[in-house]
């Protein structure tokens, strides 16, 4: 089903970062000229949000809205391979946050 062995997707895997994505950092600097303070992918915080303002007990976790299912019917031909789980994957989501 995969096109690629198990090592070239572990590492493949491997190289997805977990902080900095550009949605994240345009809301961490959106904040940040208004003036909210705030710590990036606390550890000390339980689930690693990537946000935290603890003064007011806030965590922020910033999702891609693609990859739970946003405009779907119009995007949902951008996937180029593995497209079978893409679209049951992201139907699932979207079933479970209805």
């Amino acid at each position: 089903m995969d096109k690629l062995t198990q090592e070239q997707r572990r590492k493949n895997m491997q190289a997805v970062k977990s902080t900095g994505s550009k949605i994240e950092t345009a809301l961490a600097k959106a904040l940040f000229a208004r003036g909210h303070r705030y710590r990036k992918n606390d550890k000390t915080v339980f689930g690693k949000p990537d946000l935290t303002f603890k003064k007011y007990k806030i965590a922020v976790f910033v999702d891609s809205e693609f990859w739970h299912g946003k405009d779907w019917e119009t995007r949902k031909h951008e996937h180029k391979s593995n497209k079978e789980f893409w679209y049951n994957n992201i139907k699932r989501k979207m079933s479970i946050q209805k």
